[in-house]
């Protein structure tokens, strides 16, 4: 049976007598009291007060308020971030690593990675100086060295970063030729490249610090790349061949001039050698002058056996021609020696030359004597 059938329990839950619908006014009445009853309110019955119940619980209700809004105002600031601080839209601070607080509803936190690298790509074809057209991809890492600037000077930084880029790009490979494009110039350009680019986003106020520029393997166009490859073994062969002239120029040039110093060094010896024989033979014929004004026969005679005896030396046969007569002496020195030695001339020493030579002037001098008596 329900509880509002006629004859049932009185069941109402709302504590009203008759069978009609609950009163909106009382129940609220009830809620109140209860809910004062709850937080310590003065009206705890029929005849209670209801201003004194709504004094207490809005004093409790704005200091439980009031303690949620400080404690979401902590927040917690990693060591690679740091945290902008925006009060009423307006930029306030710039917090680093740690615990900070900041009233929620009228300030606003944004934290910004400023560790992080971060990477962007641009490839473009550009005209160079000597009007070729290259195809050159490029790399920029960069971090957030200024949140504020990040967030606050510029809509979209690296949409900023990217038109600087090119920007940058372009000026440098304007003014370089093909050959340092994709050759060897790549490293002096990305020098160059990072520089301009820096200054550009320095200028925007974007907050972002370059850290490195990239530029990879540039190439010609694919309409002219087989062209272009067959310049680029050629001059590899030009290259090579160079060095390989320099490396055979390195090991023929030393040679000569070792071979031009023995030269120089010989001549230079030989010079000192005539000259100090020269000096020798002058000191001799100074010193044979002194001794042939001393003495001339004497002296004209040891120069006269001397000469014989060089002449002997030389000669295995000699032809004497006697004065005043028509027969000639006939020494056959070759004979003579080999007799008495048994052996043939050329093992003939200086000392048995200088004996014979003195034997056959001694008897010349024997004739010559004899001959001067007779004739007297």
């Amino acid at each position: 049976m329900a509880w509002n059938e006629p004859g049932g329990n009185n069941n109402d839950p709302w504590g009203g007598n008759n069978q009609g619908p609950p009163d909106l006014d009382e129940a609220l009445k009830k809620f109140k009291e209860q809910l004062g009853g709850i937080f310590g309110g003065s009206g705890g019955g029929q005849g209670g007060s209801p201003s004194g119940f709504g004094a207490g619980s809005a004093g409790v209700i704005l200091a439980i308020a009031a303690f949620i809004w400080a404690v979401f105002g902590f927040y917690q600031v990693d060591e690679q971030e740091k945290a902008v601080v925006l009060r009423l839209g307006v930029y306030h601070a710039t917090n680093s690593a740690g615990l900070h607080w900041s009233p929620p509803l009228i300030d606003v936190v944004e934290k910004v990675n400023v560790t992080k690298v971060r990477q962007a790509e641009h490839r473009a074809s550009m005209l160079t100086e000597d009007e070729n057209i290259v195809d050159v991809p490029m790399s920029v890492q960069y971090t957030v060295s200024d949140p504020a600037h990040f967030l606050l000077k510029v809509r979209n930084p690296e949409h900023s970063l990217e038109q600087a880029m090119e920007s940058a790009l372009r000026h440098v490979v304007g003014g370089s030729s093909m050959d340092d494009v994709i050759t060897a110039g790549r490293e002096k350009m990305a020098i160059d490249v990072k520089q301009r680019l820096q200054s550009y986003i320095d200028n925007y106020q974007t907050g972002i610090l370059v850290s490195e520029v990239n530029i990879r393997e540039s190439r010609a166009p694919a309409q002219v790349q087989d062209a272009f490859d067959d310049v680029t073994r050629a001059k590899e062969d030009k290259a090579r061949l160079k060095n390989e002239a320099e490396a055979y120029a390195n090991t023929i040039i030393p040679e000569a001039r070792g071979q031009a110093q023995r030269q120089l060094e010989e001549a230079s010896a030989y010079r000192e050698q005539v000259v100090a024989r020269a000096e020798g033979e002058a000191a001799r014929f100074t010193k044979l002058l002194t001794e042939y004004k001393k003495a001339p026969d004497v002296t004209r005679r040891r120069l006269y056996i001397e000469a014989m005896q060089d002449v002997y030396s030389s000669s295995t046969k000699v032809m004497v021609d006697v004065k005043g007569g028509n027969n000639m002496i006939y020494l056959p020195l070759d004979r003579i020696v080999k007799g008495g030695s048994g052996g043939s001339i050329s093992n003939i020493d200086d000392l048995d030359i200088e004996e014979l030579t003195n034997r056959v002037v001694e008897q010349l001098r024997r004739e010559t004597q004899s001959r001067r008596r007779e004739g007297r």
